[in-house]
Formats: structure tokens, C-alpha cells, sequence
């Protein structure tokens, strides 16, 4: 099996870099992060769980269940529902859903020029 060479053997050394996630907690339970913020971006521009959940390529089960799960630990609905039928169904964003939502995506901007400035240094450090 080859071996990929040590740092001090390349003829160049790799390039590091940072890298960071972030996700957002409830009373240290996971809310979520990235994938679960597009989902509820996708149920407001589709107007549909199910359409949300087909656009991400998840089943409309898991969809619902990280709806349920996020509204479950933030102790309050993200999404409104209307139960489909003859007239149709849909979903929109709560007023608690589009605040998580927007408040999600300052943060994750403030996260990249955090992320930026740390590669930044990391870069000056290292010479």
C-alpha cells in the first residue's frame, strides 16, 4: 500500500487552512445547522414541505421529522401547516421560523469572515 508522503518529505508543503461549522443548540440539544436552515428556506419559496424535501433529495418523512424535531426543541411551531385535501395543502414559515431563518444567516456571514480573518493569520504565522 503506498504511503502519501510526510510533510517534512513533499517538495512542497500543503497549504492549511481553517475550517469551521457551526450549528445552533437548545439547552445543548442540536436545532441544527446548514441543512436544516435550507430546508425551511425551500418550505418558504416552495410553499410545501414535500416540494422542500424533494428539492434537497430527502423523503418528505424526514422532512417533516426535522421540522418536528426543531419546533420540539424550540418549544414553538417554525412552520405553519394546512392540511391538504380537495383544496390543497401548503406550509409557510412562522413568524419564529422566518426569525430563525434570518438570524441563522447573519450569523453564518459573521461565521465566513471569522473563518476568513483565522486563515488570514493562519497564513502569517506560518510564513
Amino acid at each position: 500500500m503506498a504511503q502519501s508522503p510526510s510533510p517534512a518529505s513533499s517538495s512542497s508543503s500543503p497549504r492549511l487552512t481553517v475550517q469551521a461549522n457551526f450549528w445552533l443548540l437548545a439547552d445543548g440539544c442540536s436545532v441544527g445547522g446548514h441543512g436544516r436552515i435550507e430546508l425551511l428556506e425551500r418550505i418558504r419559496q416552495s410553499g410545501s414541505i414535500r416540494q422542500a424535501a424533494i428539492a434537497m433529495g430527502m423523503s418528505y418523512r424526514a422532512a417533516w421529522g426535522a421540522v418536528q424535531t426543531m419546533e420540539k426543541r424550540l418549544g414553538g411551531p417554525l412552520v405553519n401547516r394546512a392540511t391538504g385535501g380537495k383544496g390543497g395543502g401548503g406550509a409557510t414559515l412562522s413568524e419564529a421560523g422566518q426569525r430563525l431563518v434570518d438570524a441563522y444567516r447573519s450569523l453564518e456571514a459573521e461565521h465566513a469572515r471569522q473563518v476568513t480573518r483565522l486563515n488570514d493569520k493562519l497564513t502569517r504565522l506560518l510564513g
